[in-house]
C-alpha cells in the first residue's frame, strides 16, 4: 500500500509552493499532476515549427516575495528588469509609461502627467490597504480571535494615519466603477483606457460596470522587480520559476508523479483518505490539498452526498466562463513601432486608446458575442528569451478582449472572424506585421479550458468581483481553504486571494493548515 501524509492535486505554481511548505515542515508529501510537465498556466509548448508559446502568462507583477522567501527562494533570482508599459493608438505617438505603474510619463503633456501622478498616488495607497489581507486567510465573522482583531486594527490606522481626507475617498471609491475615478482625475483617452483596460482584464465586467475599479486595484496590490505595481519577466522564461518552485520541494524530500490525473477523492466517516487515479491506482493520505478549480475538486472528485445540498449549490454558482482570448503569432522577425526604441519593445504594448473602446469591445459579450473592435495587450516575450523564437524570428504574445465562452453560434464558425479582427487591430498599431507572420495559435476559453483543466477558461478559477473576494471566496463556507470533508483542503486561485501567478493561495493554505495541526 502506497501511502503519504499529504497529497497534493495539481502543480501549477499553487501546488508547488504548497506541497514545497508541507513538506519543509516535515510532512511526506505526493503531487500529482495530471499532465506531463509542471507549472500548469506556466506551462510552454511548440504551437508553430521552431516557435514556443510561454503558456497563459507573458507578465508577471503579482508574484509574492513571502511565499518564495517561505521556501527559500529569492525573488531577485529572477531578474530585476521593471519593465514599461506602452500605450499605441492609431494615428498618434506612443505613451510610455515607466517605473512603477507611470512613476514617470512620455509622450504626455506635464499637466495630464500631474494629473496622472496624482491618480496614481491615490491608487496605490488604497490599494495598499486591500494587499494587507492578501498574504492571510480572510477574516471570518463569528471566528475572529486576538491576531484577526490586531490585524483589523491595523489596517483602520493604514486607512486613517493619511489624514480623515484620503480615508473618506478610500469608503467612496471602493466601489466605484473605473470609468468615473478616470473621468474625475484624467483628460486623455489613452491613460483612461489603460486604466480602463487593466481594471477588467480577466473579469467579465465593464469600465463602466459598478465595482469594477477593484480590478485594478487588485493589479495594484502586485509586485514585480521588487516594485508594487512593477511588472517583470523572469529570466530564463517562466519554466524558470516552475524550476525553482519544483527544486525547493524537491530539497524539502517531497515526490512528483506526472501524467497521473485523479479520478476520485477516496473518503471514510467523512475524512479523507486518499485518492484513485484514473489507472485505478489508490494512494492514501491523511491530508489532501487540491490546487484545482474548487469545483472539480468537490463536485468533480468526491463521490455524490459528500457535499451537501447548501454547498453544492453554492459552488455551482460560481462563475467560471473565461472571456480572454490568448493568441501567439510567430514572426520571421521582430517588427519595428514607430517611436519606441528597442529597449521599449521589452515591455508591454496596451491597444485601449479609450474607455469606449474597451466598454465597446465588452458590450457585446454579456449577448454571447465579440466585438470587431478589441482591446489586447502584447509583448515580445522572445526579446527575454530567445529560445522561443527560430533562428532571427520572434513571437508576439497577446492578451485580447472580450470573448465569451458561450459564443453564439459557437468558436467552430467564429473562431477566423475573430482573428481576422484581431489582427486587423495588431495591423493599424503595427504596420507591416501581418506579412512578417509564419505562423499563429488562438486560445478562446474553451481550449483554455481543455489544455490547462481551467473549468470554463477562466485563469482566476472564478470571477474576481466584490461578491467572490476575502470571505465570499470561493464561496463563504470554503474562504479559509477547509473543506467539510476532514483532512480536504483548497489551494487554487479560485481561493482567496485569486489569480495571477503570486503563490499565495498555495502558501496561505498550507500555512493554515500547519497552524492547525500545531494546534
Amino acid at each position: 500500500m502506497t501511502s503519504f501524509d499529504t497529497i497534493i492535486i495539481g502543480g501549477g505554481h499553487n501546488g508547488l509552493v504548497a506541497a514545497g511548505l508541507m513538506a519543509k515542515a516535515g510532512r511526506r508529501t505526493l503531487l500529482l499532476e495530471a499532465s506531463d510537465t509542471l507549472g500548469g498556466a506556466l506551462r510552454d509548448h511548440e504551437f508553430a515549427p521552431g516557435f514556443r508559446s510561454g503558456g497563459l502568462v507573458h507578465m508577471l507583477n503579482r508574484l509574492s516575495r513571502e511565499a518564495l522567501g517561505d521556501l527559500g527562494i529569492s525573488a531577485d533570482s529572477f531578474g530585476s528588469e521593471n519593465l514599461p508599459t506602452v500605450l499605441l493608438s492609431e494615428g498618434k505617438a506612443p505613451v510610455i509609461l515607466r517605473g512603477a505603474y507611470g512613476a514617470s510619463l512620455e509622450g504626455i503633456d506635464a499637466e495630464e502627467a500631474k494629473r496622472f501622478s496624482v491618480l496614481r498616488e491615490t491608487l496605490l495607497r488604497q490599494a495598499s490597504i486591500l494587499r494587507r489581507f492578501l498574504a492571510k486567510a480572510p477574516p471570518r465573522p463569528g471566528a475572529i480571535g486576538p491576531m484577526e482583531m490586531l490585524g483589523l486594527a491595523g489596517t483602520g490606522f493604514e486607512l486613517i494615519r493619511h489624514g480623515r481626507a484620503p480615508a473618506r475617498d478610500f469608503a467612496r471609491m471602493l466601489l466605484m466603477n473605473v470609468t468615473d475615478v478616470a473621468d474625475e482625475y484624467l483628460t486623455d483617452d489613452r491613460l483612461k483606457g489603460l486604466l480602463a483596460f487593466d481594471a477588467t482584464l480577466g473579469i467579465h465586467l465593464g469600465p463602466r460596470s459598478p465595482t469594477s475599479l477593484l480590478g485594478l486595484y487588485y493589479r495594484l496590490t502586485g509586485e514585480a522587480a521588487g516594485l508594487i505595481g512593477g511588472q517583470m519577466v523572469p529570466k530564463g522564461g517562466f519554466q524558470t520559476l516552475t524550476g525553482s518552485l519544483q527544486a525547493a520541494f524537491a530539497r524539502a524530500g517531497g515526490s512528483v508523479r506526472l501524467s497521473a490525473p485523479v479520478a476520485r477523492i477516496l473518503t471514510a466517516g467523512g475524512r479523507v483518505s486518499g485518492v484513485r487515479l484514473e489507472n485505478g491506482e489508490e494512494i492514501f493520505a491523511t491530508e489532501l490539498i487540491a490546487a484545482i478549480h474548487p469545483g472539480s475538486a468537490l463536485q468533480g472528485l468526491l463521490a455524490p452526498g459528500e457535499v451537501d445540498t447548501g454547498l453544492s449549490s453554492a459552488i455551482r454558482k460560481i462563475r467560471s466562463k473565461g472571456n480572454v482570448a490568448r493568441l501567439s503569432l510567430a514572426l520571421d522577425r521582430l517588427p519595428e513601432i514607430a517611436g519606441l526604441t528597442p529597449n521599449d519593445l521589452r515591455g508591454r504594448m496596451v491597444i485601449a486608446p479609450s474607455v469606449n473602446q474597451v466598454e465597446n469591445a465588452f458590450n457585446p459579450a454579456k449577448y454571447g458575442a465579440f466585438s470587431p473592435d478589441p482591446v489586447m495587450e502584447f509583448s515580445f516575450p522572445s526579446l527575454h528569451n530567445p529560445h522561443l523564437a527560430a533562428g532571427n524570428g520572434a513571437v508576439l504574445s497577446a492578451l485580447v478582449q472580450f470573448a465569451p465562452y458561450d459564443l453564439k453560434g459557437g468558436w467552430d464558425t467564429g473562431r477566423a472572424t475573430f482573428l481576422e479582427n484581431v489582427l486587423k487591430v495588431l495591423e493599424r498599431a503595427v504596420p507591416g506585421l501581418s506579412q512578417r507572420i509564419v505562423g499563429s495559435e488562438l486560445l478562446v476559453p474553451p481550449d483554455i479550458e481543455a489544455r490547462y483543466r481551467m473549468p470554463g477558461g477562466h485563469w482566476h478559477h472564478g470571477e474576481l468581483q466584490a461578491d467572490r473576494m476575502l470571505l465570499n471566496r470561493p464561496v463563504f463556507a470554503l474562504s479559509d481553504y477547509f473543506t467539510p470533508i476532514d483532512g480536504l483542503f483548497l489551494a487554487s486561485a479560485g481561493c482567496h486571494p485569486g489569480g495571477g501567478i503570486s503563490g499565495l493561495a498555495g502558501r496561505n493554505a498550507a500555512r493554515a493548515i500547519l497552524k492547525r495541526r500545531r494546534s
